[in-house]
Parts: structure tokens; C-alpha cells; sequence
């Protein structure tokens, strides 16, 4: 049902977006995306794949009647995408509560095996599609007095592990901006967190170890828990930061890994 200014009336309490909810790595953000839907909030799924039709489909059937779940598909790496994006949840709720800016990828190897294309593709899928996400949430966050941030990052910033340098430049970018947001918007009640991850026991992980990689193994030399942590595990901590009374932690990347840093 459309209210008076033609926004959607909805019986979720809280709106959020998530970004890269198609394949990815490892599923997280579908992951992220059903565990809020499944807490009553409105989700809008993004991905720049367009399939993510079908993802959206598929989380309103887990998540039971009554899911409020709308997809987008766009290069959320370009700011016309992303504005676009924010656009059709306003457009569809009239507000944003949540942004959990997870897609990205990058491409893992050697520093000096690199070209160009690779590390600008690396930047773009997770530091520019990042900041330009929050550039277009801000504002009606801004107008709300109130938002919630949440970026996810790598604990590959603090373990060093092999062929990360590329894609440890782009997650520190995040890192970065995310500080510099949860100083300048706090006021608004809006806060920026980011939870890195260490290596996600995924299936493709899971099957890595079962053909002796080299890369795997030394994935898990680091994580003293000797695993992988699990994808539930990062939604829980998500939805954590994601909730209105989590007001005062803001600034802070917050490491699953096993232990594999410390302070």
C-alpha cells in the first residue's frame, strides 16, 4: 500500500541496504541480507549482477511471509549507480536506516604479478564502490538524525598474508573513510563501524583444504582457532552494529579471526 507521499507502507521497523548479495565470497552478504529480513527489517539487495532478481526471490521465500525485499542491479562502484540505489529505497520506503557496504572482491596475488587493470579493479569493487555507497546514503541519514553504517573488511591488514598487498590497500581505504565518517556525522546519531573477517569457511575454502593449497594452509597458520570463521558469525556481529540501540561504538573495525591478531 503507497502512503500520502508515495512511499511503500511496510510493517518492518527498520530499512536497510546490502550491497553484493550475489555469489561473492562466500555468500556473506546474502547472508547478512536474509539475517535482517528475518528480524523484520526491510532489505533492499543490491549486486551489479542482474540475477540478483533471483537472489531477492529467493531470500523472500527463506525468510517467510511478509519479507519486504526489493533488488538492484548496478556498478555500485560508479556514483550514478549508487545514487540511483539509495533513490529506490527512498522511493520505495521513504527512509534509510542501514547500509552494509560488502560487496568487493579482489584479485589475489603477488604485488609484482599485478597490472593496472588488477589493481584497478580491486580498488573499484571494494574502496570506490564503499565510499561512493555511503556518499549516497549520507544525506537522508543526515535528514533521519540517525543511521547505521556497517563495512565489511579484512583482517588480512593485520596478518600480512600472502598476495594481499593490492587488496589490503583498498580494505585500509575503508578503514580510512570510515573513520573519518564516524567522526564527522556522529552528531547526527549516525554511526561507522567495519567487521573484518578473517579466512570464511566456505564451501570453496573448504574444498581448497581438501586439495592441499598451498594459499589455504597458509590461511589458517595465522588463526590460532585453526578455522575459518563462519558466515553466521560475521551476520551476527553485522546485525549487531546494525541495530539503533548499538549508538555509542562508531570508528572502530571490529576483527573475527581467531585470534589470528591481537592487540
Amino acid at each position: 500500500m503507497e502512503s500520502t507521499d508515495g512511499t511503500v507502507r511496510t510493517s518492518a521497523s527498520r530499512i536497510a541496504i546490502v550491497t553484493g548479495v550475489g555469489s561473492g565470497i562466500g555468500g556473506i552478504g546474502r547472508g547478512i541480507a536474509l539475517d535482517l529480513l528475518r528480524q523484520g527489517y526491510a532489505v533492499l539487495a543490491a549486486d551489479r549482477d542482474a540475477a540478483v532478481q533471483d537472489v531477492v526471490r529467493d531470500l523472500a521465500r527463506q525468510a517467510g511471509g511478509g519479507a519486504d525485499c526489493l533488488g538492484y542491479a548496478g556498478d555500485l562502484s560508479r556514483p550514478d549507480e549508487a545514487r540511483a540505489m539509495a533513490e529506490a529505497a527512498l522511493s520505495r520506503w521513504g527512509r534509510i536506516d542501514v547500509l552494509v557496504n560488502n560487496a568487493g572482491s579482489g584479485v589475489i596475488r603477488p604485488f609484482l604479478e599485478h597490472d593496472e587493470a588488477s589493481l584497478v579493479a580491486t580498488l573499484e569493487r571494494n574502496l570506490w564502490t564503499a565510499l561512493w555507497c555511503c556518499h549516497a546514503v549520507l544525506p537522508a541519514m543526515v535528514r533521519q538524525n540517525h543511521g547505521r553504517i556497517v563495512n565489511i573488511g579484512a583482517d588480512s591488514l593485520r596478518t600480512g598474508i600472502p598476495g594481499h598487498a593490492g587488496y589490503n590497500a583498498a580494505k585500509g581505504g575503508v578503514v580510512g573513510l570510515m573513520v573519518g565518517l564516524a567522526r564527522e556525522f556522529a552528531a547526527y546519531d549516525i554511526t561507522v563501524n567495519t567487521v573484518s573477517p578473517c579466512v570464511v569457511n566456505t564451501e570453496r575454502h573448504r574444498q581448497a583444504l581438501r586439495d592441499d593449497s598451498e594459499l589455504a594452509r597458509a590461511f589458517l597458520q595465522v588463526v590460532p582457532k585453526g578455522r575459518g570463521v563462519e558466515i553466521e558469525e560475521i551476520c551476527d556481529f553485522v546485525t549487531f552494529l546494525a541495530r539503533r540501540e548499538n549508538a555509542f561504538a562508531t570508528g572502530q573495525d571490529f576483527s573475527l579471526n581467531g585470534g589470528s591478531a591481537m592487540p
